[in-house]
């Protein structure tokens, strides 16, 4: 997926963004910055590479950190809700993983998972790469911007509920 194409659908749909990453460390906000136009749809991001911060900046709650893992599903989920809810945007993404060489709190390098909230609530992914650590964090980069156009066009495929009666 470009990061043109979900900028420029971003645009038209009148809908903003925001990041919350970990072993991106930024890289996909920056993608997005990348765009002319980029301005008019992201509203910001958190760069929570630290587990802490996690809970500090994003509100990821401390125990999901603890049953689950900071590289799961729930804290992906967490993350995306709570930068969404921090930025004030209809979009948000989280991204967390293990970049290598090794693994991290016995977690694979090359594991991350996504975490994209919505209008339509909230959904998860995960990516399984091998690679260097470049590779795994373009790659995830990559799932990231996937992840968001898959979630602005199921949107779009749902109708719209009319409110009211006529008049």
């Amino acid at each position: 997926m470009r990061a043109s194409d979900v900028i420029g659908t971003l645009v038209a749909r009148g809908e903003t963004v925001a990041t919350c990453e970990s072993v991106t460390g930024g890289l996909v906000s920056g993608t997005l910055t990348d765009v002319p136009g980029a301005s008019q749809v992201l509203r910001g991001g958190l760069i929570t590479y630290a587990t802490d911060l996690k809970t500090a900046l994003a509100g990821v709650d401390a125990a999901v950190i603890a049953t689950s893992g900071v590289v799961s599903a729930a804290v992906a989920a967490a993350m995306a809700q709570g930068v969404r809810r921090v930025c004030r945007a209809d979009w948000g993404i989280g991204v967390t993983g293990v970049a290598g060489p090794g693994p991290s709190d016995g977690v694979p390098a090359g594991t991350v998972w996504l975490g994209l909230a919505g209008p339509a609530g909230c959904r998860t992914q995960q990516v399984q790469v091998a690679g260097t650590r470049g590779e795994v964090r373009a790659a995830a980069v990559g799932a990231a911007l996937t992840l968001l156009a898959d979630g602005l066009a199921d949107t779009a495929r749902r109708p719209v509920p009319i409110h009211g009666g006529p008049r």
